[in-house]
């Protein structure tokens, strides 16, 4: 039985990992498609470590907003996306107890 119980544990886990592979492609066929059919564009980004670059891609127009993950093979992965983007604005002040 205990082998049953990880294969349902592993099967459980399957859609995510099927989930992540489709969301990753080479980063010029990603960029191309957030620049051609969400209008964003490069807002910022940087190094997380020697093996990935994050990037905010933004488009002030339509709203929306996505954050890639470039790994050191040029593959690139959508983190997260979304809608309601909300630019930040540095001449206001965090509140206190929050980094900043």
């Amino acid at each position: 039985m205990p082998c049953l119980k990880s294969l349902a544990v592993a099967a459980a886990f399957l859609p995510t990992v099927l989930h992540a592979q489709v969301n990753c492609a080479s980063r010029d066929l990603v960029v191309d498609k957030l620049a051609v059919k969400y209008g964003e564009a490069f807002a910022g980004g940087g190094l997380q470590n020697t093996q990935h670059i994050f990037e905010v891609w933004m488009s002030e127009e339509k709203g929306t907003w996505t954050i890639l993950m470039t790994r050191a093979d040029g593959m690139t992965c959508v983190m997260a996306s979304g809608t309601n983007w909300r630019g930040g604005d540095p001449s206001v002040k965090t509140p206190a107890g929050i980094p900043g």
